[in-house]
């Protein structure tokens, strides 16, 4: 049975309660059958101490984006998914706002999956460039 996009984006604000995700106010907002999309807003409790939205905020975002997309499109009772490596090209700076983070499969394997998410900003500036890559193991009984 196919969960609608309501049922997402509810299972999604679900897991975040009491993690890094509710920490840094991390909010899923859209869904589709290829995508997901959170959003972050930037201000004093992610910024660098000059007043930048840090780095580690960005792939934090990055990551639990993709890892939620890999959850949601693949069959969570037969594996379990784990991140492996996270890459992250910053390439231009936000002091304000919100980012979002758009996560797509770029290759969905049986074991392995990656993942390309997009960080832009409110004006839709390309932010960060990160990629993610997952495993899938199989669930033992």
């Amino acid at each position: 049975m196919q969960l609608s996009k309501e049922d997402v984006l509810a299972q999604a604000r679900l897991i975040c309660q009491n993690t890094l995700m509710e920490t840094l106010e991390i909010e899923f907002i859209d869904y589709g059958t290829d995508f997901v999309v959170a959003k972050m807003p930037v201000n004093s409790r992610v910024h660098q101490p000059d007043g930048l939205l840090h780095g580690g905020a960005t792939v934090a975002l990055a990551e639990t984006t993709g890892s939620f997309a890999a959850h949601v499109f693949l069959n969570l009772n037969e594996v379990f998914v784990r991140g492996v490596e996270i890459t992250a090209n910053h390439l231009r700076s936000v002091k304000d706002g919100y980012v979002y983070a758009k996560a797509m499969f770029i290759h969905k394997g049986k074991t392995t999956q990656l993942l390309e998410i997009r960080i832009t900003d409110d004006h839709d500036n390309l932010i960060s460039l990160c990629k993610l890559t997952t495993v899938s193991l199989p669930k033992t009984k």
